[in-house]
């Protein structure tokens, strides 16, 4: 479940970096965005394991 997260996590920060997702959600990108740092933090935090 945690690299299921963490991929989600990875992909909603590379679209908000391209800007895919500005137009079609608005600011709802950036709660998506805190969500997908708090995932990442979770991860790194957690030890990082690969599964």
């Amino acid at each position: 479940m945690s690299s299921l997260l963490y991929i989600i996590a990875v992909v909603l920060i590379i679209g908000w970096l391209l800007g895919v997702f500005v137009y079609s959600v608005g600011g709802l990108i950036h709660i998506l965005l805190v969500l997908a740092v708090v995932a990442i933090l979770l991860r790194l935090i957690g030890g990082g394991r690969a599964v």
